[in-house]
């Protein structure tokens, strides 16, 4: 999966990922995290989701990384906040008051920018990447994060060939077996969810789980 996938979705505004509210289940579990105010939270992959300014809204920092330019543009201008834009090496940061966004490659991301984190939110990052990369951003987004960070993980789970991601199918044993080594983890809640995603209804995707876990890094 190459950059060109995203920049074309997003320039043909093919953003079926993208809500147009915040996002419930992080509206119910994110208090369980217990995180202080002024606390520093990163994002992976963020798009323009509003569970950005959710986040900011709880009295946190929040940093993103998006690929996409127009993404990031979209998220402030949607929004009407005010940014501010500086070179950051590779990546163009994007500023706000509470909110930060990088604008480039999450692989090529330095750590520095998020030194002092201490939480962290994955909706559809991780079932973003086909199975092949999945193992590569799991070390990535690890690397990136300081010991002790607590953050939210929001995954679909189906059999994966009854329709082509993404998002892709992300299991319960692929998570167990590949990101208990960086995090400790627990699944807080899993749904069915079929009945509320009419394209997984309409290609006969016989079953649909989401899942919520709360990770730690070790």
């Amino acid at each position: 999966m190459q950059p060109s996938f995203w920049h074309d979705k997003w320039a043909s505004q093919q953003i079926g990922f993208h809500l147009d509210e915040v996002n419930a289940l992080l509206i119910d579990y994110w208090p369980q995290l217990k995180l202080a105010a002024g606390s520093q939270v990163f994002v992976p992959l963020c798009g323009k989701t509003l569970d950005l300014c959710y986040l900011a809204e709880q009295g946190l920092e929040v940093i993103g990384c998006e690929l996409n330019q127009s993404a990031v543009e979209q998220f402030f201008s949607d929004n009407e906040l005010p940014v501010e834009r500086q070179s950051s090496g590779e990546h163009e940061c994007y500023r706000t008051e509470q909110v930060s966004i990088y604008q480039g490659d999450l692989f090529r991301l330095p750590k520095e920018p998020l030194e002092a984190v201490s939480g962290f939110y994955d909706r559809a990052a991780l079932i973003a990447w086909p199975p092949e990369m999945r193992q590569q951003y799991v070390e990535c987004l690890a690397g990136l994060l300081p010991p002790k960070s607590i953050g939210l993980l929001i995954t679909l789970d189906y059999p994966q060939e009854a329709l082509n991601g993404p998002p892709f199918a992300v299991s319960d044993a692929w998570i167990q077996e590949h990101m208990s080594s960086y995090f400790e983890i627990e699944c807080l809640s899993t749904q069915d969810v079929l009945a509320e995603n009419p394209r997984f209804v309409k290609k006969q995707v016989p079953w649909l789980t989401e899942s919520v876990y709360r990770l730690v890094r070790r």
